[in-house]
């Protein structure tokens, strides 16, 4: 009897920690969408189109255009061939924003470094929060994606998510996000919305 009660609960440990490996292997963001993607209209062919910023640094905007090609593939697209007139033109932008966090932000609550013992302030006693750093930073996370119709130049679909957490984010992470832009194509929703993607 004892031997099946700690079987059943080495079993229930694996699970749980497979459980949270998978948790650590998906990718939150706030997913919004915009424009007219014509009603009947197949994906089609795409090329990706750079701004001049953009094509003064290949090195820098080729890796997002890698990472953005499964979601493109997985939306129904397919790269255009060699001289071939693709019937989207791709646009595609990553931005990471600091934001620091100040000492006085929130003198009552415990967030902003003020509190006795991390709770509200309820009374005449103020003490610093032992806990607050000055180098408390949040990262905001963006990626952008534009689909343009090649022969007009009309925009079709512009798809934008928003993740943010206490670091930069890693290349994984990026690529996450960028997959995240395509995740319901093509659906239009300007409202926020989450999505989960499965980091690359």
């Amino acid at each position: 009897m004892i031997q099946r009660r700690f079987a059943v609960l080495l079993l229930t440990a694996a699970l749980a920690t497979i459980a949270g490996c998978a948790g650590f292997n998906t990718v939150q963001a706030d997913l919004s969408t915009f424009g007219e993607w014509p009603a009947g209209r197949a994906p089609g062919s795409y090329a990706f189109d750079r701004l001049p910023s953009q094509q003064a640094a290949p090195d820098q905007i080729t890796p997002l255009e890698d990472a953005l090609r499964p979601a493109l593939e997985r939306a129904g697209f397919r790269a255009a061939g060699p001289g071939a007139r693709p019937d989207v033109l791709v646009q595609v932008g990553v931005r990471t924003t600091r934001e620091g966090s100040s000492l006085y932000d929130d003198p009552i609550w415990w967030r902003g470094g003020f509190g006795i013992h991390g709770r509200p302030w309820i009374g005449a006693t103020w003490v610093i929060n032992p806990l607050w750093r000055e180098d408390r930073y949040r990262y905001q996370r963006e990626a952008a994606v534009l689909l343009r119709d090649a022969a007009t130049g009309r925009p079709l679909y512009e798809a934008r998510v928003a993740n943010e957490g206490s670091t930069m984010g890693s290349d994984s992470l990026i690529h996450g996000l960028l997959q995240a832009t395509l995740a319901d194509f093509p659906r239009v929703d300007p409202k926020p919305r989450t999505v989960t993607v499965t980091l690359p």
